[in-house]
């Protein structure tokens, strides 16, 4: 009784191995059939359908990046961008990547201009003893940009001023100057000679 048991496991086992050397490809089974030896240990687990497979679904508890807020943005008159640096090919290549970078995003470009540069001299005595006279003198150049925006609101100048920074190359520093238009203020728009008593229709 107990020899006919074993043969059905090694013929189920024998079967099990079969059906999963079945769904090998031709590389599979010519390289498996040049070996001696082939590892056919993973086609013995029992195959399960898909159905009995549970699949869970992860809920994010972060909260969203992009946040609606009923506040009013501001309104910029003018945004006045500012760079200086020592080199002026630099600044000029700067320049026009600032300019571009404004005309594809619809920002009024008012006017570009350049300031005039800065130039600081150092003189040095070339020598103390025999050549007092000789002097030998250094200057450090600063050349300025300056791109003045108009009628910009907040949202476009922080994503404006973000992005050129980020792109700031080496050596050149910038300043950001920002003329904010409010509202005027409610008793100041109300006529200040309308609360005062006309005293000088009663003296009369």
């Amino acid at each position: 009784m107990a020899a006919p048991m074993a043969l059905r496991r090694e013929f189920a086992s024998l079967a099990r191995i079969l059906s999963g050397i079945s769904h090998l490809g031709p590389r599979e089974l010519s390289a498996c059939s040049s070996r001696r030896k082939c590892s056919v240990t993973r086609f013995q687990l029992p195959l399960t359908p898909r159905s009995s497979f549970h699949t869970a679904t992860l809920l994010s508890s972060t909260s969203p990046v992009i946040t609606v807020t009923e506040e009013p943005d501001a309104l910029f008159q003018k945004v006045v961008v500012s760079v200086k640096g020592h080199d002026r090919a630099v600044l000029d290549s700067y320049e026009f990547f600032a300019t571009t970078a404004a005309k594809e995003l619809g920002i009024n470009i008012s006017k570009v201009f350049e300031p005039p540069k800065d130039i600081e001299r150092l003189t040095l005595l070339k020598s103390v003893h025999i050549y007092k006279k000789h002097r030998a003198q250094y200057e450090m150049r600063t050349h300025y940009r300056c791109i003045e925006l108009t009628h910009i609101t907040g949202c476009t100048a922080q994503v404006y001023l973000e992005y050129i920074q980020r792109n700031l190359p080496e050596g050149v520093a910038m300043q950001v100057t920002k003329t904010a238009m409010e509202k005027v203020p409610d008793h100041i728009l109300e006529p200040m000679w309308g609360d005062q008593p006309s005293d000088e229709k009663s003296s009369q």
